[in-house]
C-alpha cells in the first residue's frame, strides 16, 4: 500500500513539474495580455484628451480671429467719427469689447483644456497601467491661453 501511495505521489509530482512551465508561460502570456491592454486604455484617453484639446483650441483661436477682426472694424468706423470726443469714445469702446472677447475666449480655453486633462487623468487612473505609461508629466507645455 506504501508503494502505490508513494509512486502516486510521484507520478503526480512529475506530472505537477510537467504541468508547471506550461502554466508559467500561460501566465506570463496573460500578465503580458493584460499590460498591453492598460497600455491601449491610456493610448484611448490620451486620443480622447487631444482631440478635445484640438477642438478647444480650434474655438478659441477662432473667438480670437472675431475679436481682432471685430476691433479692426470697430477701430475703422471710430476714425472714420469727425469730432475728437466722438473719436475717443468709439476707439475706447471698441478696445473695451475686444478685451471681454479676448478675455472670454481665453478663460473658454483654459476651461476647456482643464477639463480634459482633468478626464484624461480620471480615465488613465481607471486603467490601472503600470507607472510611466501617462504623458502627464509634459503637461506644462500646453499653450496657456495667455
Amino acid at each position: 500500500m506504501k508503494r502505490i501511495i508513494l509512486a502516486t505521489a510521484v507520478s503526480l509530482g512529475l506530472l505537477a513539474l510537467s504541468i508547471s512551465p506550461a502554466l508559467a508561460q500561460t501566465t506570463a502570456s496573460t500578465a503580458a495580455s493584460t499590460t498591453t491592454t492598460k497600455i491601449a486604455c491610456v493610448g484611448a484617453a490620451v486620443n480622447t484628451r487631444e482631440s478635445a484639446i484640438d477642438a478647444a483650441m480650434t474655438t478659441f483661436t477662432a473667438a480670437s480671429n472675431s475679436a481682432y477682426s471685430a476691433r479692426a472694424t470697430a477701430l475703422q468706423q471710430a476714425y472714420a467719427g469727425t469730432t475728437l470726443s466722438t473719436v475717443k469714445a468709439a476707439v475706447k469702446a471698441a478696445w473695451s469689447t475686444f478685451s471681454t472677447s479676448l478675455k472670454g475666449a481665453r478663460k473658454a480655453w483654459q476651461t476647456s483644456r482643464n477639463a480634459a486633462w482633468a478626464q484624461y487623468r480620471t480615465a488613465a487612473v481607471a486603467c490601472k497601467a503600470p507607472a510611466g505609461t501617462g504623458d502627464g508629466v509634459d503637461s506644462s507645455l500646453e499653450a496657456s491661453g495667455n
